[in-house]
Parts: structure tokens; C-alpha cells; sequence
């Protein structure tokens, strides 16, 4: 089975900084666009950032300049580099793919099972 597998979460004081990864594993063929998507108590789940097999980005505005998000194709893995981090940034992380398991196969979305992020002093 195809699974995305996300570490790195936990709690961190503002200003602090952590590093999230997500590994995809089972049968894949490609890996098509990553991002990180996020939701915090009350609210939306809400984009993070994407990235595309050729490591082109987006961000929200909420985040530029503070993560970056990056990816290692041929260890099947995506990171989101948070710095700068502020109380408002805390939320359940959750990684999201878009795979192709096979030749014959289409793309099929898939999603981490979330890692929380809590910053406070």
C-alpha cells in the first residue's frame, strides 16, 4: 500500500524553528506535486505550500519568507522547513501527495496522517 508517513511535529517556543518530513513508501512509480496543508482548532484546513517534481514553490502569504518546503525525489521524501515561528502557526500538519503507483496507473491523492505543531512560550 502507498503511504505517506509524516515526523517532526511537537512544541517549540516562538521565534524557534522545526523541520517536518513526510515519506512516501510502497509501490510508486512518481510523485507528482507535495504540499503541506494545515488546521488549527476552529478554522479551515488551509494550504501551506506546494511544490512540483522540479522543486518549483508556492506559499501562502502567511508563511513567506518564514518556511520553505523542499523535496528529495529520489528518497521518496518532502520537508517543510518552518523558522520564525509564531502562535499562530499552531495546527495539525498533514503532507499531501499526488501519486502515480504505476505505469498503467493514474495519479491518486494521498495524505499523511498529520503531526500537530504547537508553538507557545
Amino acid at each position: 500500500q502507498v503511504q505517506l508517513v509524516e515526523s517532526g511535529g511537537g512544541l517549540v517556543q516562538p521565534g524557534g524553528s522545526l523541520r517536518l518530513s513526510c515519506a512516501a513508501s510502497g509501490s510508486i512509480f512518481i510523485i507528482n506535486d507535495m504540499g503541506w496543508y494545515r488546521q488549527a482548532p476552529g478554522k479551515e484546513r488551509e494550504l501551506v505550500a506546494t511544490i512540483t517534481p522540479g522543486s518549483n514553490t508556492n506559499y501562502a502569504d502567511s508563511v513567506k519568507g518564514r518556511f520553505t518546503i523542499s523535496r528529495d525525489n529520489s528518497k521518496k521524501t518532502g520537508y517543510l522547513q518552518m523558522n520564525s515561528l509564531k502562535p499562530e502557526d499552531t495546527a495539525v500538519y498533514y503532507c499531501h501527495g499526488l501519486i502515480r503507483r504505476d505505469i498503467s496507473s493514474g495519479f491518486t491523492v494521498y495524505w499523511g496522517q498529520g503531526t500537530q505543531v504547537t508553538v507557545s512560550s
